[in-house]
């Protein structure tokens, strides 16, 4: 029978990430935690075993209203991105910590790369370009059509 404790299943997936993720003093693991009430960030060099930078929502500077929001989450990642640039460090390994992409994860890294980190990375929406092909679309539409009325 499958496992159907939340908390297992995401150690489980946490553990197979963390197989692969390594972050060194050049290019730290971020790794995120979100409870219930809270998140947190920390750039980790695995190498050493030192966290070097950290923020959280349990801070007094970064408390608002409730830590569990989108709101929250950018604030943490516009913090955790600022003291990495104080630190010198501009690229990070993303550890997502067993959570999906998704919610207050992808706005925590979302706002961490907006203010400066990772900057090298290219964004989906630009590497399709997506505008160009939807306007590619109609045109394609119209000769298809056009072909089947020239051949009847």
């Amino acid at each position: 029978m499958a496992n159907t404790n939340r908390a297992e299943i995401r150690t489980a997936i946490h553990e197979r990430i963390r197989r692969k993720v390594r972050g060194d003093g050049a290019k730290p693991r971020l790794a995120i935690y979100r409870s219930l009430n809270h998140i947190y960030a920390q750039l980790i060099d695995d190498q050493k075993g030192q966290t070097i930078v950290s923020a959280s929502t349990t801070e007094k500077d970064l408390r608002g209203n409730t830590g569990g929001n989108l709101d929250a989450a950018r604030r943490i990642g516009q913090a955790i991105a600022e003291r990495a640039l104080a630190k010198g460090i501009d690229a990070v390994v993303f550890d997502r910590g067993g959570y999906l992409y998704h919610g207050r994860v992808k706005a925590l890294t979302d706002a961490a790369r907006a203010a400066g980190l990772n900057k090298h990375e290219v964004k989906p929406e630009e590497a399709n370009g997506d505008q160009p092909q939807a306007e590619a679309a109609p045109e394609a539409k119209a000769e298809k059509k056009s072909r089947k009325k020239s051949k009847e």
